[in-house]
């Protein structure tokens, strides 16, 4: 029973990440202005089938700082599969890119310090809002959770705030 159990949450995670690689390989632009909607709809699709993979075939929902957050420390009988899911996160893409896909090219020009403590804020927001967007932004909306429905328009809110801050007033 456990083995099926395993079974089911590593394809759950190789569906979750092959999409995820898929659509970074349809997504053949760098610039909004020249963005393909088509590949954008397409990939929000595969994350949408995915997540309800997940949650139809292990129960679960596929949030990501709620899966690596169990890891830290250790919840007993929940290892393999947390492990199995990011694992497929990881491998997803890089199997993507073996088969000739390639990833877009990001350049970011922030200095290591700023890069770490914005992960770490986002860490500390992700704990103090019970999810991430993963969590609230696909699985939570899907089901019309108020929680959710309001994780993100927090989400949304602060990254507009984020954005205006730096380009127009620190910048």
């Amino acid at each position: 029973m456990r083995v099926l159990a395993c079974l089911r949450s590593c394809a759950a995670a190789a569906v979750r990440s092959s999409f995820k690689g898929r659509f970074f390989f349809l997504c053949s632009v760098t610039d909004m202005e020249n963005a393909e909607p088509f590949a954008g709809l397409l990939g929000g699709a595969m994350i949408g089938l995915a997540a309800a993979l997940f949650l139809l075939l292990q129960g679960r929902i596929a949030g990501i700082s709620g899966i690596v957050g169990g890891l830290v420390p250790p919840q007993t009988g929940d290892v393999f599969w947390r492990m199995a899911f990011v694992l497929g996160l990881v491998l997803g893409p890089l199997a993507a890119a073996a088969f000739g896909w390639a990833p877009l090219e990001i350049e970011i020009s922030a200095p290591y310090a700023l890069i770490i403590a914005g992960g770490f804020l986002v860490g500390f927001g992700t704990r103090l809002g019970s999810g991430c967007t993963s969590g609230h932004g696909v699985c939570g909306l899907a089901r019309a959770s108020r929680r959710s429905i309001l994780a993100t328009a927090v989400f949304f809110a602060a990254a507009a705030a984020t954005v205006f801050l730096l380009r127009h007033v620190f910048s």
